[in-house]
């Protein structure tokens, strides 16, 4: 025997020997993580829902089911198509488009936003699920490092800007229907967070120069406030971000369509999960009328956006009640729950789902690898 191969037949019973124990270790972690994701779960509901003493026993709510149908319809639907438009961001930014692995994009997709979602809700201010999707298209997209980077930057951009054509219209259009004055108001303020990026952004795309000088005047005001230490530091941080973002637009704005698309997919996903709310009170048997409801709606989740707890916590269950005040008092706390489950709970559920079946498929992978003999 060669050295070679005896070299070869060392580092497999090397493997061999070492594979066991990581496997062994992975299961305990995962377990331990999903544990750690229940617990999250309890103790979220615990402390947003746990001092409804008035509410009803479960046994005699009478809830219509039929109609959670459209609401879970709706969710299925929205994250299709936020899936459909990274998906289609992956193709139209591919460069030879015969060698797409649609199968395989639409995987990695599916993945990079859940699992954004996931550290989007477990994250305070959603600061977490953003980095994540760079990390993991990157990783495994086989696409080049800056459409890997640009693509999750304006998944969350085109987002942004969906929710803020559906606000705008019905601020303008949809207010009358109903009678919170402080509510709009504090939707309008909420708005101004939703539109901070993209507008920063799209400034910096067009006026790049304009956006330097916006940047150095706002970073000295915090220094001289004394919120920034390092104001060269902070300013030169601040233009790499903002220029990366400005460089993801312009990629997309390159491609034919892509920009609209994006956004109509992202208006019509921003649509869909605000009709939620109008069904889970509807199954609940709020006599409610859609348009008064749906613009509440609007308006809340643009009120709590400024709020930085992980998924809202804590303010959007004091806000909602808004919503869901058209309910009898022992029913409100079950239909928020339900709410809560579309818009939260479900997507810390499904996080440590798709680290299980990524375990299952590294341990498959690893049971496959060639020996070399």
């Amino acid at each position: 025997m060669s050295d070679s191969a005896s070299s070869s037949e060392s580092v497999d019973v090397d493997h061999k020997k070492l594979m066991p124990k990581k496997l062994l270790k992975k299961p305990l972690l995962i377990l331990l993580f999903v544990l750690i994701n229940v617990a999250v779960i309890i103790i979220t509901a615990v402390s947003e829902f746990g001092n409804s003493e008035n509410a009803a026993m479960l046994s005699e709510v009478k809830i219509n089911w039929w109609f959670l149908v459209p609401a879970a319809l709706c969710f299925i639907v929205a994250i299709c198509l936020e899936i459909h438009k990274y998906t289609l961001m992956m193709y139209e930014m591919s460069g030879d488009k015969s060698k797409f692995d649609v199968k395989r994009a639409r995987k990695v997709a599916r993945r990079t936003y859940l699992l954004g979602r996931y550290y989007d809700n477990v994250t305070p201010a959603a600061v977490g699920g953003q980095p994540f999707q760079i990390y993991y298209m990157r990783k495994n997209s086989n696409l080049p490092s800056g459409v890997s980077t640009s693509i999750p930057i304006f998944g969350m951009i085109s987002g942004q800007i969906g929710f803020i054509i559906i606000a705008v219209l019905c601020f303008l259009f949809g207010s009358a229907s109903i009678d919170n004055a402080v509510l709009i108001g504090t939707a309008c303020f909420g708005l101004l967070f939703y539109a901070f990026w993209p507008v920063v952004v799209m400034i910096a795309t067009f006026l790049p120069k304009a956006t330097t000088e916006i940047i150095g005047l706002f970073v000295k005001f915090l220094a001289k406030i004394r919120i920034v230490k390092n104001r060269k530091k902070t300013t030169e941080k601040a233009e790499e971000e903002i220029n990366a973002y400005a460089r993801c637009v312009r990629k997309i704005l390159k491609t034919r369509g892509l920009f609209i698309k994006t956004i109509l997919m992202s208006v019509a996903f921003n649509f869909l999960i605000s009709m939620i709310p109008f069904f889970v009170l509807t199954a609940f048997g709020g006599q409610v009328d859609f348009l008064p409801c749906f613009v509440t709606t609007v308006a809340v989740t643009s009120a709590v956006y400024f709020v930085p707890t992980p998924g809202n916590a804590g303010a959007a269950e004091g806000t909602f009640f808004v919503v869901f005040s058209a309910l009898s008092s022992g029913y409100i706390f079950w239909a928020m729950l339900v709410w809560r489950f579309f818009s939260y709970y479900i997507y810390i559920l499904i996080g440590p789902i798709i680290y299980f079946r990524m375990h299952l498929e590294r341990k498959r992978d690893a049971k496959t690898i060639p020996t070399g003999k």
